[in-house]
């Protein structure tokens, strides 16, 4: 099923995963930035929502000119819109067709809630057995499957929050629902592998995501460090458990960070801040000393720092090989990606439907990402979406 305002394109300009149809059933953040991503790779995503829709469409400001809401906008370009009640006959097999013609289903409904509907893996497997079927919870489906999966509840009950703020402040949440995004990563790397083993096998299978595993596993050396040494980290505010200097810094006008990671970049700062003998310093002078004694290194870094202004030292720094940044606004950081020829801001949709939307995140030579359908309004392919599916064509896959 061909997104009809799609424009003509050779086999390379279709997408990697042009012929792939996938049923969003997913709503909120995990699932439809999953679904977004497999969409701008060429596959024709299918995004059921409720009569009330996507619970995103409503979470507002900030909006854009017209009142949509920039959250849903941010995870939903590139597809299609049909409103199912799943609780309507009619609806329902709609559903249920959909699921049968689709060569992935993705949804995020409590475990089990789509089993009364005839929508769950089991059921949807028997009359489509080279289904790839995801699911996204917030506990998994075994114990914690009555566990709401809300990204907050993660970010505490996973341990990120006591790890995220000043030393002796209170705990704090990332500055995004940063295990909702991991997961939705998580979910569109499984059902890659997954469609690899179809395409070796002919069979499909169903693929298990949840936020909390995916905590733990996106918080990759704070984990290990309880998992494989038995160590409890601890919140450091902005300074890192094992390197330093790895973090912001003082300079003449405000902070610079700065990520001296191994012995030979710390020299090259020492050495452009005036100060090469700290580089020699047996103190100072192996990455294990330095964070030893990073309370003696700091005051000595920051007393050469703060005699130019962060704008000064930037290209210094960065001319010598020495990692560092400036901390931008989200503003700033657009408009750096830009100067530096990342093409952040791509425009989704043509003419008076067209919107400004952030990029996807991978660069391919052969098969670029593609950025036709802007977000869609609610249930705006409805009648096109039911119309296919009750056409019941021979070939329906």
């Amino acid at each position: 099923m061909t997104a009809p305002t799609a424009p003509d394109r050779s086999p390379d300009q279709a997408g990697p995963l042009s012929g792939l149809l996938v049923a969003d059933f997913s709503r909120v953040l995990a699932g439809p930035y999953a679904t977004m991503l497999l969409a701008d790779l060429g596959a024709d995503v299918i995004k059921v929502e409720s009569p009330a829709g996507d619970d995103t469409r409503y979470w507002v400001p900030p909006v854009t000119g017209d009142g949509t809401s920039t959250y849903f906008m941010a995870i939903n370009r590139n597809k299609r819109s049909v409103a199912l009640d799943l609780k309507n006959d009619e609806d329902l097999a709609a559903g249920q067709e959909l699921a049968r013609r689709a060569d992935v289903f993705v949804e995020n409904f409590k475990p089990g809630g789509l089993r009364q509907f005839g929508l769950d893996y089991d059921t949807v497997s028997r009359d489509n057995p080279a289904i790839v079927y995801a699911s996204i919870s917030g506990f998994g489906a075994g114990q914690g499957k009555d566990l709401p999966g809300y990204d907050l509840m993660v970010q505490a009950m996973s341990g990120l929050m006591s790890l995220t703020g000043d030393p002796d402040g209170p705990p704090f949440r990332a500055g995004i629902s940063v295990f909702d995004v991991i997961a939705g990563l998580h979910t569109g790397f499984g059902i890659l592998a997954a469609l690899v083993h179809r395409a070796a096998t002919g069979r499909g299978q169903h693929v298990e995501a949840n936020l909390m595993s995916s905590a733990l596993s996106g918080m990759v050396n704070q984990t290990s460090a309880w998992v494989a040494g038995g160590v409890v980290p601890f919140r450091m505010g902005n300074a890192h458990p094992s390197l330093f200097p790895y973090e912001p810094l003082p300079t003449k006008d405000g902070e610079l960070i700065v990520t001296a990671g191994n012995d030979a970049q710390f020299g090259r700062l020492c050495q452009v801040i005036g100060a090469p003998e700290l580089a020699t310093d047996p103190r100072f002078a192996r990455a294990e000393g330095r964070t030893a004694h990073r309370d003696e290194l700091k005051p000595l870094l920051t007393q050469r720092l703060c005699q130019r202004s962060a704008a000064e030292w930037f290209p210094d720094l960065i001319a010598a090989g020495v990692p560092c940044g400036p901390i931008n606004t989200v503003a700033g950081g657009v408009d750096f990606a830009a100067q530096v020829g990342l093409e952040p801001v791509q425009t989704a949709g043509q003419g008076d439907s067209a919107v400004p939307t952030v990029r996807h995140p991978l660069a391919f030579s052969r098969t670029p990402p593609r950025y036709d359908l802007p977000p869609p309004r609610l249930d705006e392919h409805g009648t096109q979406v039911r119309a296919w599916l009750a056409s019941r064509p021979a070939d329906s896959r």
